[in-house]
């Protein structure tokens, strides 16, 4: 099972703790505020009271074993970029952090966020989803419930021609894009735009456009 932390307990991070939990995720919190941990303890794991930027104060609470951290701290930025670097300085594979305007996102990646999310209630609900996915996904939404996603290729496409996956068919989702990986991982990735006789490698990576509970399902084939 998945472990994933959440740093901070408002709106956003109650949201996204009490989606995971439907679905059964191992999950640690941690927050300033004793009154918002109280709050949102039932739906948790472990719920912690602490400091995130603070580094030592998230190894104590045992957010170096976490698979993906979300930085979900809302309107204090120097907050949200301290804790981001030190899940990135923890190893953490994956930090998703939220942010409060397009300047804050750019600060993000620029400190090593993997995904910067501009959230509200459904997009907790989204990247619930797409966290517990069984291959990692990253949405990019363009219109009410239609995104474009990249996503890792699933087991049952590798090896087959885009024809033959009839992944158009079967999910109703387009692949628009290949990301290759190259045969030495020291050079970047090589874009594919692709026809149905490309074959699916294993290690790419798709981008794909369609329905986002059709992605979903694609990502978990």
């Amino acid at each position: 099972m998945k472990r994933i932390g959440i740093i901070g307990a408002g709106r956003f991070g109650q949201s996204l703790a009490a989606a995971l939990a439907e679905k059964g995720a191992d999950i640690l919190l941690i927050d300033l505020k004793r009154e918002l941990i109280q709050t949102i303890s039932e739906y948790v794991t472990n719920a912690v009271q602490g400091d995130a930027t603070n580094a030592r104060a998230l190894t104590d609470a045992g957010f170096h074993e976490c698979d993906t951290v979300v930085v979900a701290i809302g309107s204090n930025i120097e907050g949200s970029v301290m804790a981001t670097v030190n899940c990135k300085e923890l190893g953490i594979p994956n930090v998703v952090a939220k942010a409060a305007s397009d300047i804050h996102g750019k600060v993000l990646k620029r400190v090593g966020a993997d995904i910067v999310v501009y959230p509200n209630k459904e997009r907790a609900v989204r990247l619930a989803r797409a966290l517990l996915a069984r291959n990692p996904i990253e949405l990019f939404e363009i219109a009410d419930g239609l995104s474009v996603a990249e996503i890792d290729a699933p087991e049952t496409l590798i090896d087959k021609t885009l024809a033959h996956s009839t992944v158009r068919q079967r999910y109703d989702v387009n692949v628009l894009a290949i990301h290759r990986q190259a045969e030495d991982p020291r050079f970047p990735r090589t874009f594919i735009v692709p026809t149905g006789d490309e074959t699916i490698q294993r290690n790419d990576r798709l981008l794909v456009f369609g329905n986002d509970k059709k992605i979903d399902a694609l990502s978990h084939s």
